[in-house]
């Protein structure tokens, strides 16, 4: 593939239109797999190590990070990460584009981040065709268990995903939101400054 083609084919990446595995697959030299498989296999202990290791999977890393393995990634190259930054064990990131977490997001155990779909029509599938948008997680918010997070949804600075969502749509911020499809079901207040939890 000519360098002409491969700024076609991230031309129509970038506007959210299909595209296939054969077209992207000059984009593998980008992956990560390698060191995110040497990730998931270091011991606790080696806490230099995982640090040096997530430096060089994720295209950028904020301090104080915390990322329990085993965790995946289609790229890993593609996915931006805050200061203090907690993301539980089986975090994935199909981060064929980008995914840009700020600071201060917690992430509970077995999340789904995808900025990767496939058209409705199989015939459109073939190659494995799909459409790619980013993910934006904002400052401060907290995605409970089993949450999967859909191609181009922006979280925004604050809120809360219920556990074992879908968003499917953007969240604003300071905001509790739940279900499948994920909606707004009240604004985060003040009074939460003296609850346990959302509910009470």
């Amino acid at each position: 593939m000519t360098r002409e083609q491969e700024e076609e084919v991230l031309a129509r990446i970038a506007k959210g239109l299909v595209y296939t595995e054969s077209e992207a697959a000059f984009q593998a030299p980008r992956r990560r797999t390698d060191q995110i498989f040497e990730y998931n296999h270091t011991p606790p202990g080696e806490a230099g190590k995982r640090r040096s290791l997530l430096v060089a999977i994720f295209g950028s890393v904020g301090e104080r990070t915390v990322l329990l393995p085993p965790f995946h990634a289609g790229f890993g190259s593609n996915v931006h990460i805050g200061d203090d930054f907690f993301g539980n064990v089986n975090l994935t990131f199909v981060d064929d584009m980008d995914i840009r977490i700020g600071n201060g997001v917690m992430i509970a155990p077995s999340v789904t981040l995808t900025t990767t779909g496939h058209p409705v029509h199989p015939s459109r599938r073939e190659d494995f065709g799909r459409f790619s948008e980013p993910i934006v997680i904002e400052d401060k918010v907290w995605i409970g268990s089993n949450a999967v997070v859909l191609p181009g949804v922006r979280i925004g600075y604050g809120s809360v995903i219920g556990a074992g969502s879908v968003v499917s749509r953007s969240i604003p911020p300071m905001s509790v939101a739940v279900g499948t499809p994920c909606r707004v079901v009240r604004p985060i207040t003040d009074e939460d400054l003296t609850t346990r939890t959302a509910g009470q």
